[in-house]
């Protein structure tokens, strides 16, 4: 049996389920190349009472969790919700194709968090994803800008997801060069740290503020909002 375990946001929020479902488990997996925690191995460990192996990117997408799930049970603990990245639906249909039971135990994510921004989750538009670039390598792929721009045409906010151990500034810096090159107005934007965690942090400034601001940490996700209804305008006002 393999099991695919949403923790939430924090180191204790997993579910009374998926807590069951780990104590029956003899080997257990953490998807460690998608998010930057706001916790330890050791603080999730301590939760769940289970000794927890760390599973890159290259582990995960080889299947071999699928063979393991043939003999045993096994669970994948994934940060937050299990199918916000497309490498785990590809995992349960593999399982499915292998004969393999999965059960999949939800959670809260960064796109049930966001809400607390004040922003209306309903006018939201397509969820981007910024990269880490590397100059050296010429890999600076900025297409999560063109769909902050088709976003921004219906009049609906962009999330954009920020890749694991990309810093602030850095991000910052790859923002502005992509919104100028698609002419995209990202004067004023919305910072969400570690949201859910007591590392908790939203902020609403104006993108200048923001180029000389050091605090804020990995993780956390930038929004750049579209045209606001007065409600959302009166709430973000509060994290400026």
């Amino acid at each position: 049996m393999l099991y695919l375990i949403g923790l939430g946001l924090n180191a204790e929020s997993i579910s009374m389920r998926g807590l069951s479902a780990v104590k029956k488990c003899k080997k257990v997996y953490l998807e460690n190349y998608t998010v930057n925690f706001p916790y330890s191995i050791n603080e999730l460990s301590s939760v769940i009472e289970k000794k927890i192996a760390p599973a890159n990117r290259e582990f995960v997408e080889s299947f071999k969790i699928i063979d393991e799930a043939k003999k045993t049970d096994v669970a994948l603990l994934i940060y937050g919700s299990p199918l916000t990245a497309t490498t785990h639906i590809s995992l349960i249909h593999e399982a499915e194709e292998s004969g393999i039971k999965c059960e999949i135990v939800y959670n809260a994510s960064i796109l049930d968090a966001v809400a607390e921004t004040g922003l209306q989750l309903y006018k939201f538009g397509k969820i981007s994803s910024m990269p880490k670039w590397d100059k050296e390598k010429n890999f600076t792929p900025d297409s999560f800008m063109e769909i902050v721009k088709n976003n921004l045409s219906i009049k609906a906010h962009s999330l954009i997801l920020i890749d694991i151990n990309l810093e602030f500034q850095d991000a910052l810096k790859q923002l502005k060069i992509s919104a100028e090159k698609y002419g995209v107005n990202a004067s004023k934007l919305v910072i969400c740290q570690a949201l859910g965690t007591k590392k908790g942090k939203i902020l609403y400034k104006n993108f200048q503020d923001l180029e000389d601001f050091h605090g804020v940490k990995c993780p956390y996700c930038i929004i750049i909002p579209s045209t606001l209804h007065f409600i959302e305008k009166e709430i973000l006002n509060n994290y400026s």
